[in-house]
């Protein structure tokens, strides 16, 4: 990650913080959308607590920007948990598409390509060494 990409990500967190849980929601919304079979995932979830853990997530992956290796265990674990949970490997790019959606229409005109390549690479390096720690069973194949 450049020290550009970096302040890409930062500057625009930094607009969408202020509505974060609606932009979560927004963003779960679009999952949805975008991957029905996501949905059963969180048949028993309280909703607005996992939005607060998203938050929670995407914040502390910004506060590590300048050393993301070091979160390399905490995403492992989340793989793993994840794994248990039932996710494929397929429904990580579906949450990468979501996530993107949700920040371009979260940010609007202030959306650029730059930022955009930013949040894909840094999105692209968390959640391969989260679908790494994921497993290689046959529901964590692509579809």
């Amino acid at each position: 990650m450049t020290p550009e990409q970096a302040r890409l990500i930062t500057t625009s967190w930094s607009s969408v913080a202020s509505i974060a849980d609606s932009a979560i929601e927004q963003f779960y919304n679009r999952l949805f959308e975008i991957d029905p079979s996501a949905r059963a995932l969180f048949r028993a979830t309280n909703m607005s607590e996992q939005r607060r853990k998203l938050i929670e997530a995407l914040s502390l992956a910004l506060q590590s920007l300048d050393d993301l290796e070091a979160l390399t265990p905490t995403l492992e674990d989340l793989g793993r948990r994840h794994d248990r949970y039932g996710v494929t490997i397929a429904q990580y790019d579906s949450v990468g598409q979501a996530l993107l959606w949700t920040l371009e229409r979260g940010l609007g005109a202030a959306w650029t390509p730059a930022m955009a390549a930013a949040w894909t690479d840094l999105y692209g390096q968390l959640s391969s060494v989260m679908k790494q720690a994921n497993g290689t069973g046959p529901q964590h194949r692509p579809a």
